[in-house]
């Protein structure tokens, strides 16, 4: 009863200027993208190493694992430079397009760094590094093999866009974001400003996990589209929507200054209903029984967001704004 008392008052008196936009980027943000930059370095020299599929496989699963605490951001550096770490969905098969003409051609771009940073954000990041990896059609390579000046190609421009993300975040963004309401900053015209944003991040990223990694290999209950599944090479689907759904209620936890007991409540039922899935990457959306677990996973992450929207949204007063993400 005191729990529950304590509660009602915190979320009564709150005001946005409580929200903890300094704890987000501390405690969240901030050493989410440093832990990708590491990440994402390790993978660089585990490709300079040994770039063949089988011994890069370890090193890209750290570095996606790390992307996805902070991967669905898209705010301040993150908006324009996700794009190219995280090109998905690709409806139109560009990055293998984009692969197949590299490796057709043995374009040299793979030993020019500056130009390889130009090209076609299809054709690098993670997804690219995935289908490099772990595609039949494309992994088994040996060292002497272009494919292998490819994966480095790919993994050294990766960690240099992880390096770039993290030091504008952590040099410039944030302090945009700590001055909000502040004489000069154009950007937020007031701390609820500020939290609004962070607010938006947060249910914008569940809501691209339940209308695009869970919804799109569902498809329709006819026609069942599994192979438009995330990750699903790597077989990462599934480990997709568990991390991105932790990351989002983990940022809400630092943004909000009192507890969160339905959220994260939602968040164990999420992990409950996974249990339950019994292929990672979502193959199996064809079979009835399959899809309606699947479904289910669909709900329980959607709950969150009622939560969240009920823990803090409601509290502070605040509706989520336009983001980036929004219609993918």
């Amino acid at each position: 009863m005191r729990f529950a008392l304590a509660f009602v008052l915190a979320a009564t008196l709150a005001t946005p200027s409580q929200a903890g936009v300094a704890e987000a980027l501390d405690d969240h943000i901030l050493p989410g993208f440093a832990s990708f930059a590491a990440a994402s370095a390790d993978l660089e020299a585990a490709a300079r190493s040994d770039c063949t599929a089988p011994a890069l496989a370890a090193s890209f699963h750290d570095a996606f694992d790390a992307w996805l605490v902070v991967g669905d951001l898209r705010l301040g550096p993150s908006e324009t430079g996700a794009l190219s770490i995280a090109f998905w969905p690709d409806t139109r098969g560009f990055t293998e397009k984009t692969l197949a003409s590299l490796i057709g051609a043995q374009n040299p771009i793979v030993d020019d760094p500056e130009a390889f940073a130009e090209l076609s954000i299809a054709g690098r990041g993670l997804f690219a590094l995935e289908m490099l990896l772990f595609d039949p059609d494309y992994s088994d390579y040996g060292t002497e093999d272009y494919r292998c000046a490819l994966a480095q190609a790919l993994a050294s421009d990766l960690a240099r866009q992880a390096a770039a993300l993290s030091q504008g975040w952590s040099e410039s963004f944030a302090s945009v974001l700590l001055s909000a309401g502040a004489d000069g900053n154009a950007r937020f015209l007031s701390e609820e400003e500020a939290v609004r944003a962070i607010y938006t991040q947060i249910l914008s990223a569940l809501q691209f996990t339940t209308d695009s990694r869970i919804a799109r290999p569902m498809g329709s209950f006819e026609r069942p589209r599994p192979i438009r599944a995330e990750a699903r090479r790597s077989g990462r689907s599934l480990t997709n929507v568990l991390a991105s759904t932790q990351a989002a209620v983990d940022l809400a936890e630092a943004l909000a200054d009192w507890p969160l007991p339905e959220t994260r409540a939602a968040l164990g039922r999420v992990q409950e209903a996974a249990e339950a899935i019994e292929d990672p990457a979502f193959g199996d959306v064809d079979n009835p029984a399959a899809r309606f677990r699947l479904e289910v996973l669909q709900q329980k992450v959607a709950a969150v967001t009622t939560a969240i929207e009920a823990e803090i949204g409601a509290p502070l007063g605040l509706s989520a704004g336009f983001n980036a993400q929004d219609g993918d």
